[in-house]
């Protein structure tokens, strides 16, 4: 029986999220970049116990509705499983052009990779 103090929870609750304007300025101020040809992560050290995000996918970049909200959710479920090995950072997932001509499995996998080299920049800043 595992006890509940020490359980790995992978919930994404409102703390998890950047809600404010000033909380997206804050971090395209001076951010740590990892980038890709599809997406750019921004990220700066936030003074929490826990990393948070917000994602901006742009209309001129993704013309439907649906798949903007189809990127916004593999990055949030992805970031919600990989919320344990990044570093307390608020991070920016900005979409560029294209983004929408891949599949999920490929957002997945894509973003994964981004956390792990934004996480290695962040340790090394």
């Amino acid at each position: 029986m595992h006890s509940a103090s020490n359980q790995v929870r992978y919930t994404f609750g409102r703390e998890l999220r950047l809600l404010t304007p000033g909380d997206f300025k804050s971090v395209f101020a001076k951010p740590t970049r990892a980038a890709s040809p599809h997406l750019t992560l921004l990220a700066l050290p936030n003074g929490t116990e826990h990393p948070r995000i917000g994602l901006t996918v742009a209309k001129k970049h993704v013309k439907k509705a649906c798949q903007r909200n189809r990127i916004k959710r593999v990055v949030r479920d992805s970031f919600r499983l990989h919320q344990h090995d990044l570093p307390n950072v608020d991070i920016v997932v900005i979409a560029k052009k294209g983004v929408d001509e891949l599949d999920n499995a490929a957002i997945h996998k894509l973003v994964e990779k981004l956390w792990r080299k934004l996480a290695r920049r962040c340790n090394e800043s």
